[in-house]
């Protein structure tokens, strides 16, 4: 590979050509209006301008994109996550130009982008999956006799979903039938597709998701897992490695089944198969993610392999230069995730311009992020601006790092949720690794409403 278009923004873009410059590949940044002093336009080699502020006709513009990598004579494209980096026809597009996707093929994509598809998939290459209906609901009396055979609660899920959307709990047959229409309308909103598919719904669980890395010659690793169980409405917040409740043996079942899952897919490039694991250590495949990941540093802290470097390498055609048995795993990493929103205002999305900054550093940190002090934050995007990684032989270091990392922070001029991640991290429960899915409603806003 020659030169790389990043199709994205922010702290990925940037991660992405830091990566690239490092291998000696020419890198393009696209932007938008919103985007034209941002930093991953000042790092890369060109930039190029596809659109206005909105992202439908920016980052969410295929033409734009691809007619921007032709302009530059880019030979290959990074999707990043968000946004293009799980569309099947953007794939798919980049082949029929003669433009190497960095990812996944189109029609695995498809697949695997399709919840109850790829769940179907799974079933029969015998990884464990969430009780549920077998592929999408037809229509409300399936959904009725499918929620009878399974039992309440469950979930009704969009099958094209992702990001948390389209997704309800119903509790009793009493509130299917206005849970079912409202899901089937968030769907066909969200995604365009109104399929949807039910699922029995895991009491307090642990999301915990496996990283592979799998190449075009057939060779398929598993990287560890990530716990992601500290999240609201879906959304992550804190993610760890290794997990608290994963010992050596649940390791191996999940990573297994992971490398499984990859191989019946035909799977190529970096992913995820994310996981909900019950209190009895039982574990059902969720879904994959066929890209990278926003939590890959903490990975990589503990591994030491670059994932972002391997996804371009793969892409090119190279063999994984490392056996299962040659991976290993060395101390705790944890990830917060640092948004301009504010938590006291229901987490209200709070942009505009950073007067002073100051990033932490020191031993055993790392800082992902685009912002600088006098950097204007659009309100178009994401409101996720930074990533503070912290590195520490055991789980107590990994925490205390991210306490001062977190003290160190300041991000004068719009608000963050800077201060509720700390209380998160000081909470004894959360320090004592004893959390689920429920702990953000549970421990930090029971008293908020």
């Amino acid at each position: 590979m020659n030169k790389i278009l990043i199709a994205n923004r922010g702290e990925i873009a940037v991660r992405i050509i830091r990566a690239c410059k490092e291998m000696n590949i020419k890198t393009v940044a696209v932007y938008s209006e919103a985007d034209k002093d941002a930093l991953h336009t000042r790092l890369a080699d060109e930039a190029v301008c596809i659109g206005p502020a909105n992202s439908k006709q920016s980052y969410l513009n295929i033409r734009s994109i691809v007619e921007a990598a032709n302009i530059t004579k880019a030979d290959s494209i990074h999707p990043g996550f968000g946004f293009l980096s799980e569309n099947s026809q953007f794939a798919k597009i980049c082949e029929e130009s003669n433009i190497k996707f960095i990812g996944p093929k189109s029609e695995v994509i498809d697949l695997l982008g399709n919840k109850s598809n790829s769940k179907e998939l799974m079933k029969k290459e015998g990884v464990p999956v969430i009780p549920g209906s077998d592929g999408s609901i037809k229509d409300l009396k399936q959904a009725v006799n499918v929620c009878k055979k399974i039992g309440y609660p469950v979930l009704l899920k969009a099958a094209a979903g992702g990001g948390g959307k389209g997704i309800r709990i119903v509790n009793s047959a009493e509130e299917l039938e206005s849970n079912y229409n409202i899901v089937k309308q968030e769907a066909r909103n969200s995604f365009n597709d109104d399929e949807i598919y039910i699922e029995k719904f895991i009491q307090n669980p642990r999301h915990v998701e496996i990283q592979i890395l799998a190449d075009e010659h057939g060779n398929v690793v598993h990287l560890g897992e990530r716990d992601c169980s500290i999240q609201r409405n879906h959304q992550k917040m804190i993610e760890e490695t290794p997990s608290t409740i994963v010992d050596d043996k649940l390791r191996t079942k999940m990573g297994n089944a992971a490398i499984k899952a990859a191989k019946a897919a035909n799977y190529t490039s970096c992913g995820t198969i994310e996981f909900l694991v019950d209190k009895d250590k039982n574990f059902y495949f969720m879904e994959m993610n066929t890209r990278i990941q926003v939590e890959h540093p903490i990975t990589e802290m503990r591994t030491g392999i670059d994932l972002v470097k391997e996804q371009i390498r793969i892409a090119a055609g190279e063999e994984l230069k490392f056996k299962q048995k040659e991976i290993e795993f060395r101390g705790h990493s944890i990830e917060c995730r640092i948004n301009a929103e504010n938590p006291s205002k229901n987490f209200m999305p709070s942009p505009g311009k950073i007067n002073e900054l100051n990033l932490p550093g020191g031993n055993g940190i790392r800082v992902d992020t685009a912002i600088y002090s006098g950097y204007t934050i659009p309100s178009n995007y994401d409101s996720m601006i930074a990533k503070i990684i912290t590195y520490g032989v055991n789980r107590n270091e990994a925490i205390s790092k991210m306490k001062r990392a977190l003290e160190e922070l300041v991000v004068d001029g719009i608000d963050t949720n800077r201060d509720f991640l700390f209380d998160i991290i000081r909470n004894p429960n959360f320090i004592r690794g004893n959390f689920d899915t429920s702990f953000i409603e549970k421990e930090m806003l029971k008293g908020a409403k």
